[in-house]
Parts: C-alpha cells; sequence; structure tokens
C-alpha cells in the first residue's frame, strides 16, 4: 500500500492509504505503486487518480509538486476538486470565456498564459466532473 497525502494552502484534502496514484508530470503522465523508487516533479494542471480497492478516485487539480518517498506519495496541489464539488454549468463558462479572450490575444500577450491555464483548468474540471457517479 501507499500512504498518499494530498494538501492544498487550505487543507489536508487526502490522508489514505491506496494501491495507486496517477496524475500528470511535467514530463507527462505518471503512475506510482508500491515499491516505487524515489521520485520528485512538478504537477501539471489536470487530473489526479487514485485507486483504492479497486474503486478509482477522481480529482481536478490546478498543478502543484508531487513526491515519492519509502511508498508515501504526497502532492502538494494549489486547488483539488472531487467531482461532486464541481459545478459544471461554471466550469463551462470559465471554458467558454477563456477561449473567447484567447482567440482575440496574440501570444505575446501579457495575459495570454493567465487564461490559457484558465481554459485548462476549466477543462479539468470538466473531465472529472463527467466521471461523477
Amino acid at each position: 500500500m501507499l500512504n498518499l497525502e494530498i494538501i492544498t494552502p487550505e487543507k489536508t484534502v487526502v490522508k489514505d492509504e491506496v494501491d495507486l496514484v496517477e496524475a500528470t508530470g511535467a514530463d507527462g503522465e505518471f503512475g506510482i505503486m508500491p515499491g516505487h523508487t524515489q521520485f520528485l516533479t512538478t504537477l501539471r494542471i489536470g487530473e489526479i487518480r487514485y485507486k483504492k480497492n479497486g474503486e478509482t478516485t477522481y480529482l481536478a487539480s490546478s498543478g502543484g509538486f508531487a513526491e515519492v518517498v519509502d511508498d508515501k506519495v504526497t502532492l502538494l496541489v494549489d486547488t483539488s476538486e472531487t467531482a461532486k464539488e464541481i459545478d459544471v454549468e461554471r466550469a463551462k463558462k470559465a471554458m467558454e470565456r477563456a477561449e473567447s479572450l484567447l482567440k482575440t490575444m496574440s501570444y505575446d500577450h501579457t495575459e495570454y498564459l493567465l487564461y490559457e491555464m484558465a481554459l485548462l483548468r476549466a477543462i479539468a474540471r470538466i473531465g472529472v466532473a463527467s466521471k461523477k457517479l
């Protein structure tokens, strides 16, 4: 088993023993199973998944850091939301707004990256929310 902790600046979101953790790091998707080598990476905006007793839990995250040491996985993330916590309509509006604004800007515009990140967060939230049971 892995000891998983997912922590935001406001609270500890998850503190549990799990079988598997998956997320997207700087170099792409990765999976952590018991016995994994020590590991440190940044996390991209996207989905975090973990399995326990055959059940998968999905979280939307806006990025952060992941560390693996001796079967302990620590994810320090800016934000984290479960599928049940996500307001899909709000996420869709945020996505539409970001897409609309990005279409009017050039890549070198000072706010381009901010709206691009807002778009990625909205896409991640909609993706996780679609997995509501």
